[in-house]
């Protein structure tokens, strides 16, 4: 019988590192823009997240490096046929972690709590963007369009509540955590369009890229686990900053 390490080396080997590994590069990069976010809310560094190019470049840098990988994953999950449990097991994580996200938000910024952060995004994205894993330049087009679109129109009507996670409102909303529909869905669209060109027959060699250099090996295991990470490193974040700050 195999046993679980086992299984779990199978399962790793049967992955796409290139794919793992750009996901554990944006969890390294998204650690680090809330550790210096919870640095800044407890030491009041004077770091401005709202309005300081950088802050804001990278942020939209580290979600669109998510959120094309949901995309480039997305047609990988149809590249060899489609399996229902596994899209469904995975789709019912997200909504489970993306409802105590809110709740917990809702605890501690009531004010601004997160009603439709990335993993709300991400849960919306992966029904939405489903039937669009088979097509292939139509994902450019059209996703290029969104971006566009999402980035450019702003109405008043999608200021209201029930209207902000379509995005085109003419303000951010207060909230800790926002990825409205548009543009962000364009990003997945190109998402699936990059993994149709790269994941194509016969197989580019960078598109079957594996190492066994420990960094690499750290952010594919890292990547393969981007859920549990994200759920886990803000709470312990903020409990290992609370603790020093009591501490002093």
């Amino acid at each position: 019988m195999v046993n679980g390490a086992q299984a779990a080396a199978a399962a790793a080997a049967n992955r796409y590192m290139l794919v793992d590994a750009l996901r554990g590069c944006a969890i390294v990069l998204m650690v680090g823009y809330h550790f210096s976010f919870d640095l800044n809310y407890f030491y009041r560094l004077g770091l401005d997240f709202n309005h300081d190019p950088l802050w804001l470049n990278l942020r939209v840098f580290i979600v669109s490096l998510f959120l094309g990988l949901v995309g480039i994953s997305l047609h990988l999950a149809m590249r060899h046929g489609f399996n229902r449990a596994r899209y469904l097991r995975r789709l019912g994580a997200i909504v489970a972690c993306a409802g105590l996200v809110t709740a917990a938000s809702l605890a501690m910024f009531p004010r601004s709590f997160i009603y439709f952060g990335i993993l709300h995004f991400i849960a919306v994205a992966s029904v939405v963007a489903l039937p669009m894993a088979r097509l292939f330049w139509t994902n450019l087009w059209l996703g290029a369009a969104l971006v566009v679109l999402g980035t450019s129109v702003q109405l008043p009507m999608f200021d209201r509540p029930p209207l902000q996670w379509i995005g085109l409102m003419t303000h951010k909303p207060i909230t800790e955590d926002y990825v409205p529909l548009l543009p962000w869905l364009g990003v997945v669209l190109i998402g699936i369009f990059i993994g149709r060109w790269l994941y194509r027959e016969p197989l580019p060699r960078l598109a079957g890229w594996r190492t066994t250099a420990p960094v690499g090996r750290v952010l594919a295991f890292g990547g393969r686990h981007s859920l549990f990470i994200y759920m886990a490193h803000q709470p312990l974040l903020f409990a290992v900053l609370y603790l020093l700050t009591s501490i002093r």
